[in-house]
């Protein structure tokens, strides 16, 4: 047997893809025969219910006279207003994420010595184990820091000795510790990206320990560790609200899949950051910028709406950026 050139393995996969194409297709009326809710949605467009949560609400829009009307989001944290929410520890000074995730887990606010023991507690396990940074991060640098961060995630696992136990201490201990490790794992995937793939500086700091998650955050993203506390708080108000939005979405629905069959913490978060990573999930945040990035090429006077809806209809045309159709930021749907 020869072995093929790289051009004709390339003939090959194009063949064998042409006949994946033809032999895997499903007759789109069978659905409606046996009731196969499409994307987890009703033929109206409404979300099919999937679960139960008592974690958090969000309201996108009202049924008025029989009909789905938008209306300004609204979103309860353990039937907390969120703006009441970020009222509270605003109008107090403190940064409120520790606070949000302490909400969140245990359904109640804390009081003031137990806010000071958990932000305690997440200050301990920010910790990563001993020469994690270089053997993990630094030796596998990705242009796709969601990718990068699932790594470390699985990677994690074979720190702890106790990975597979299924006990509700056990469980707490672990997804305290992704909670604190993970916006560090994240940052440092970045400045690793960033220095072996556009040819940046590399530097590496440690979080102090009296820093808050946004603090920190700031603090080992920059190589002057220094930020303004406006720059802090906003981050912090950023934080709280991308902390939970729903049970339904599609991240959150894989990790009930992934955790039902009995798995460990640590593939649970992978395989769900795997799913946040989705162009029509988390990942619409970056198609946003290369899309605005695509636009400013092929749009020569910024100041011509006709222009601008020409190029934004050929998107929808899909004649032009990615040809998916969408417009993102727009074009992925609304959580309802």
């Amino acid at each position: 047997m020869s072995y093929l050139s790289s051009g004709e393995a390339a003939r090959e996969i194009h063949r064998l893809s042409r006949l994946c194409l033809e032999n895997n297709k499903i007759d789109p009326q069978l659905y409606d025969v046996y009731q196969v809710k499409k994307g987890l949605r009703e033929a109206n467009g409404k979300g099919v219910l999937t679960g139960l949560t008592e974690i958090s609400t969000i309201h996108g829009s009202k049924e008025i006279d029989g009909k789905l009307t938008p209306i300004d989001g609204e979103l309860y944290y353990r039937g907390i207003d969120i703006n009441k929410l970020v009222e509270g520890f605003s109008a107090e000074g403190r940064f409120g994420y520790e606070e949000t995730v302490y909400l969140l887990i245990f359904g109640k606010l804390p009081n003031e010595d137990e806010l000071d023991e958990f932000t305690r507690l997440l200050s301990y396990n920010r910790a990563l184990p001993d020469e994690f940074i270089p053997d993990v991060i630094l030796k596998s640098p990705n242009k796709d820091i969601m990718n990068a961060m699932a790594r470390s995630i699985l990677t994690l696992n074979s720190y702890d000795k106790n990975s597979d136990d299924l006990s509700i201490p056990n469980v707490l201990r672990q997804s305290l510790w992704l909670i604190a490790t993970l916006p560090m794992i994240g940052v440092y995937s970045y400045l690793t990206y960033r220095h072996y793939m556009i040819g940046r500086g590399l530097y590496i700091h440690n979080p102090k320990p009296e820093f808050s998650t946004a603090e920190n955050l700031l603090r080992i993203l920059r190589q002057n560790k220094s930020f303004t506390p406006l720059e802090a708080k906003i981050l912090d108000i950023a934080l709280v609200l991308h902390a939970e939005h729903g049970g339904g979405n599609n991240s959150t629905f894989t990790t009930h899949v992934v955790t039902s069959s009995g798995t460990d913490t640590y593939s649970s978060v992978a395989a769900s950051l795997c799913s946040l990573k989705g162009p029509k999930h988390g990942g619409a945040n970056i198609k946003v910028k290369n899309m605005f990035d695509e636009i400013k090429k092929n749009v020569k006077d910024w100041e011509n709406e006709d222009e601008i809806s020409e190029y934004l209809l050929k998107i929808l045309r899909k004649e032009a950026f990615d040809k998916s159709g969408l417009i993102y930021g727009i074009g992925h749907a609304v959580y309802t």
